[in-house]
């Protein structure tokens, strides 16, 4: 299977929450070959610190492709039959324009001074981007977590264009603990003295991003799975010293210094900030008359019975809300003690919910 990776170059781009771009790039990978009018295109939107790539050769630097096993011949998003494309969400540092990038303005790194987004924005820089391939209407979309949140705007923002969407492991809008676990990570990133209010060079507030990233790790499992694969263990050493170390300190350790080396401190700011913004209703006159204006399309709502980070319920919840205002919204469920994370693990209960509902 043919992996297509590219971008699009927009220009003078005016996004929903008023953030303005003299030009813009979306970085995205394609699986599979385009009908003319894309009216087989699956557009797959990723999590916070994922990227385009869905399946392949792993890179360093980057993160493993994430739906390897969802996406290919005889998988749910059959290559024979869909195209499949992703986008690299703005802000994020894998070729879309972000942090990172250069503000033309002034020909410096856009840092700090980046505009704060939406997953409103990320959706509607995306329309914009299959509008420029020529997509007039997208077969499906479907993502997990973010991905979810930006899935679930491309629904109710362009519903003539997105007749069918599958949001997984995510709500319709943030609930406050969200939001909390988002601001402590932030603060450990703010707080390291490496992060100079954002104009760092190299590797800047890396131990910062690192505790970030080991909250984060802990919401995206959940208790069961800790218990099952480390309980008390030891690492190394004893309890009677500071050197001795849990199996489980070892394990956040582990992707806390993984995620130093290939993500950006920065980036990891403007994306739990923007995960705090989703509320499909926040404009639109509230959750009721953002769900009418998907009414009449296809909604597969999937969660996660161990998922502390977006439970069950807010799935579920999203579920009602939709199907109440007459969307054709039904819930599934993965059973699996794996929490957040399992849409990105249980990748058989996964393909089995994605085929059903695309088919």
């Amino acid at each position: 299977m043919k992996e297509e990776l590219s971008s699009v170059e927009l220009e003078n781009v005016t996004l929903p929450s008023g953030a303005r771009f003299d030009s813009l790039t979306q970085a995205y990978a394609k699986y599979g070959e385009m009908s003319s009018d894309g009216g087989n295109v699956i557009l797959v939107c990723h999590a916070l610190t994922g990227s385009q790539r869905l399946t392949g050769e792993k890179r360093a630097g980057e993160p493993d492709p994430w739906w390897g096993p969802i996406v290919g011949d005889g998988r749910a998003l059959d290559t024979r039959e869909y195209c499949v494309i992703c986008f690299n969400n703005l802000g994020s540092p894998y070729g879309s324009t972000s942090p990172l990038s250069i503000n033309p303005a002034d020909g410096r790194r856009w840092a700090m001074r980046f505009p704060i987004l939406s997953p409103r924005d990320a959706a509607f820089a995306q329309r914009a981007a299959l509008d420029a391939m020529g997509v007039k209407e997208i077969y499906a979309v479907a993502g997990g977590s973010l991905g979810g949140m930006i899935a679930l705007e491309h629904a109710v923002s362009f519903p003539d264009k997105t007749p069918r969407c599958a949001l997984i492991a995510a709500p319709d809008r943030l609930y406050p603990q969200a939001i909390a676990f988002n601001a402590v990570q932030r603060q450990s990133i703010m707080g390291d003295p490496e992060w100079k209010s954002g104009d760092y060079e190299g590797a800047g507030p890396a131990n910062g991003l690192a505790a970030a990233r080991m909250l984060a790790m802990i919401t995206y499992r959940s208790e069961q799975s800790f218990t099952n694969r480390y309980m008390r263990e030891m690492a190394r050493g004893t309890t009677n010293d500071w050197s001795g170390e849990f199996q489980v300190e070892s394990y956040l350790h582990h992707h806390g210094e993984a995620i130093v080396k290939r993500f950006d401190a920065n980036c990891y700011l403007y994306l739990t900030r923007m995960m705090d913004l989703h509320d499909i209703g926040a404009g639109r006159g509230g959750l009721d008359a953002a769900w009418k204006s998907y009414a009449g399309r296809r909604l597969l709502g999937l969660g996660v019975s161990s998922d502390m980070l977006f439970p069950n319920w807010q799935v579920e919840e999203a579920v009602r809300a939709a199907a109440k205002n007459g969307v054709r919204a039904y819930y599934e469920e993965i059973e699996s003690e794996n929490g957040h994370d399992s849409f990105l693990i249980d990748f058989d209960q996964v393909d089995d919910y994605l085929r059903s509902f695309l088919r």
